[in-house]
């Protein structure tokens, strides 16, 4: 496995394999991976000959008071998981190779979204779509895999895929989950001991949302105070949303039917803003 920083090195090496006509997936990540990112590789390793994982701390996607100074890294760790899981490559560029002197073009969307995410963070989809559209230009991939974690972002970049007629395949991948239920994500790093107890309030709101749906509950209003007050009996859990909407358009909806995704996401203190979900069709 190799680890390069450059865009030339990527286009490189993806060259040599598709001259052998080999099939290539692409795992796009900020690092500091954990079982989740692990789950996206082995799936890629699955289904492609050859995988390249980007390691890259977008500093696009981040708002001005958000985490990037922070935000974990660790890239001698992640390329024992990745190559543990049998990636071919992990590009790892700096900022300024992503993003040279005087670089002013952006992919942005609208709908998508507006809602959930992009409420409290204005800036952080364009961002993403930024990003992973130069991904997919540098590496050119069959696939590329995404985590059902961040489901609006698996939601826009689906969207984007299909209305920028870019050819390649969206693979979502299921949740992976600590043995207590809380999601597994970077800023699980952030949290003290007491923060890490009461964050399992996340993925207990969640199933109880779950359990509601699937015993006959369409009422979203229902569903989403049940879940809000559970939340609640933890003092350091600040909600930022808790959302019921269509898994395609993110729209809120009145009635639970169709494929919905229930989303969430929570402060806990000044520590971590976390989010988790369930996405049901009915």
């Amino acid at each position: 496995m190799k680890i390069v920083k450059t865009i030339q090195e990527v286009r490189n090496e993806v060259k040599s394999w598709r001259k052998e006509g080999l099939t290539v997936g692409l795992v796009p990540t900020m690092g500091y991976l954990h079982e989740g990112h692990k789950s996206l590789i082995d799936r890629a390793v699955s289904e492609c000959d050859r995988v390249v994982v980007s390691d890259f701390v977008n500093p696009m996607q981040f708002g001005p008071t958000e985490d990037l100074a922070s935000y974990p890294r660790d890239i001698d760790a992640d390329a024992k998981l990745c190559e543990a899981a049998g990636a071919n490559l992990i590009f790892h560029p700096e900022p300024e190779e992503m993003y040279k002197d005087g670089f002013c073009s952006f992919v942005d969307m609208t709908g998508l979204t507006n809602a959930l995410c992009g409420l409290s963070r204005p800036v952080h989809f364009r961002g993403v779509c930024t990003v992973v559209s130069k991904l997919f230009n540098i590496v050119q991939p069959d696939k590329a895999y995404f985590g059902e974690k961040d489901a609006q972002q698996l939601a826009v970049v689906k969207r984007m895929v299909k209305d920028l007629n870019m050819p390649l395949e969206i693979v979502g991948c299921p949740i992976i989950r600590e043995a207590d239920g809380l999601a597994k994500s970077s800023r699980n790093t952030y949290l003290s001991e007491e923060g890490r107890k009461q964050a399992v309030i996340l993925s207990k709101s969640i199933f109880l949302g779950k359990k509601m749906v699937e015993d006959g509950e369409r009422d979203p209003e229902k569903v989403k105070k049940a879940m809000r007050d559970l939340i609640e009996t933890q003092p350091m859990a600040k909600i930022d949303y808790v959302e019921i909407v269509d898994n395609t358009t993110m729209q809120s909806i009145e009635k639970i039917e169709g494929e919905i995704l229930c989303a969430i996401a929570v402060k806990i203190g000044d520590e971590a803003r976390l989010i988790d979900n369930f996405i049901l069709k009915i």
